[in-house]
């Protein structure tokens, strides 16, 4: 269920209330009784940063402010916090918030309201009671004389493209096969006004994708090739920033199947592809002034007796042989051929979203993203940026050409993968032979899917890159 954020003028009586204070002295103009700002007091003196009051008609929640040398991060302390308090609203089952502006800085205010309406999301669609387990909260009303109506239709739009996104990357591969999920983007653009072109198999073939094609032998669903465009009248960019998103509605690694637990969540294998229609879906729904393409390659990776094969060579788009060293290294195959076609488009910059390698989760974990790029802007760094922005951090990792070693095939122009050592960078690698444009890679493998609740980031799908590219696109126009 959606949660909706708006604004008030003043308080409203027997509504809960969140203060975000620096000081108790911030306190003493609003409605507490002399005994109620000493139980404040005296909390504060405990160091608590968090205090919660119960007047009877409502509850007070005051968040003490601990700011940090830098911005990006005591705003990731107040989403946190948020997420933390949250548990707190769910439990004592509040339909309504207020939270009041006492520190008088719309970044912060904004981070915590974010915050709250992360943390609401839910997936209840295959319980079969499911009033028994919805959050009660409905509405955050936001009391600030710095806030403006565009800064929370953005919030608003934001969260809902996020919580689509979870959505379609918690869904099973029962519901979400090729078809739902082109579906489901064909709705995203008729809702926020963007165009949705759905290339079949027979169109697929004639373009001579066959490294989508090849991934798809083993499957009884065809291949599909979503084209997404989002172009205002009023784009400030000729050429457009492109993105291409991986979209493997589930993998099971083909003849190279996956063993153990190791399918486990692989119905999320389309995270890359969900969060390029995401990020559109917001755009185009807040109108931003950009000219920007989806690419999403879409089919499963399963096996059957016409499956694709180790050893087998295949003909990419671009007419780059490949030889397939192991089948499971399939979402590179598909996005070599979304990068080829976006030559088509003589791109400003290209940017591939994929759940690639368990490299880079072994590598950094589930606290960031890796990226790579060949860029000879300042993209990479802007992008970085607004990683730290929203928290969705970019850890770079590099392309030194002589990675391009442990691709080189006896008998192709190049393998799949290479040895066991930088897989992460090695996939990137086979992606770049794809790009003759900017291009930067974002590995979300460790990001993308959760096993265990974190906060407002919840548990299953994130959403991630979502807000990441809306901050990238916005702070480019």
């Amino acid at each position: 269920m959606m949660i909706k954020i708006t604004s008030v003028s003043e308080i409203k009586k027997g509504i809960s209330v969140i203060y975000m204070i620096r000081d108790i002295k911030d306190l003493e103009k609003e409605s507490f009784s002399k005994s109620e700002l000493e139980f404040i007091r005296n909390q504060k003196k405990e160091e608590k940063r968090d205090i919660k009051v119960n007047s009877y008609s409502h509850w007070s929640y005051i968040q003490i402010l601990e700011e940090e040398k830098e911005d990006y991060k005591t705003h990731e302390k107040l989403r946190r916090s948020a997420g933390s308090l949250y548990a707190t609203l769910k439990e004592n089952k509040h339909t309504e918030i207020i939270l009041v502006d006492l520190v008088k800085n719309t970044n912060y205010v904004k981070a915590f309201a974010e915050g709250l309406a992360l943390s609401h999301y839910q997936f209840l669609k295959y319980f079969t009671k499911q009033n028994e387990k919805i959050n009660t909260l409905k509405e955050i009303f936001i009391c600030s004389d710095k806030i403006t109506h565009e800064e929370l239709v953005q919030l608003n739009v934001l969260t809902e493209a996020v919580y689509k996104v979870k959505d379609l990357v918690n869904e099973p591969v029962s519901f979400l096969n090729t078809e739902t999920f082109c579906a489901e983007i064909r709705k995203l653009g008729q809702k926020a006004n963007f165009d949705v072109e759905i290339l079949n198999k027979k169109q697929i073939e004639a373009l001579k994708m066959n490294g989508l094609l090849a991934v798809n032998k083993g499957s009884i669903d065809p291949p599909a090739f979503s084209i997404l465009t989002w172009k205002p009248e009023n784009a400030k960019n000729t050429s457009p920033f492109v993105l291409v998103g991986k979209g493997i509605v589930y993998d099971t690694g083909g003849l190279n199947i996956k063993t153990g637990n190791y399918l486990d969540d692989m119905k999320s294998d389309m995270a890359g592809g969900a969060s390029v229609a995401g990020a559109i879906f917001a755009l185009a729904k807040l109108k931003l002034p950009v000219y920007i393409i989806g690419l999403i390659p879409i089919t499963d990776n399963r096996l059957n007796g016409n499956s694709l094969a180790p050893d087998d060579i295949i003909t990419m788009h671009n007419g780059t042989t490949v030889e397939v060293k192991n089948t499971d290294a399939e979402g590179r195959l598909i996005l070599a051929d979304a990068l080829s076609f976006a030559q088509k488009y003589n791109p400003e910059l290209v940017i591939d979203i994929a759940t690639l390698t368990g490299s880079a989760q072994i590598a950094i974990s589930n606290l960031g993203m890796v990226g790579i790029s060949n860029c000879t802007n300042d993209y990479f760094e802007k992008l970085k940026s607004s990683g730290h922005r929203v928290y969705e951090r970019i850890v770079e990792f590099p392309v030194w050409d002589e990675y391009n070693e442990m691709l080189k095939s006896d008998i192709a122009d190049i393998k799949n993968i290479g040895g066991r050592e930088a897989c992460a960078i090695t996939a990137a690698k086979f992606l770049q032979h794809f790009t003759d444009y900017n291009w930067i890679h974002l590995d979300i493998a460790g990001c993308a899917f959760l096993n265990k609740p974190d906060n407002y980031r919840g548990n299953g799908a994130t959403g991630v890159t979502v807000r990441l590219l809306f901050d990238f696109f916005t702070n480019q126009m």
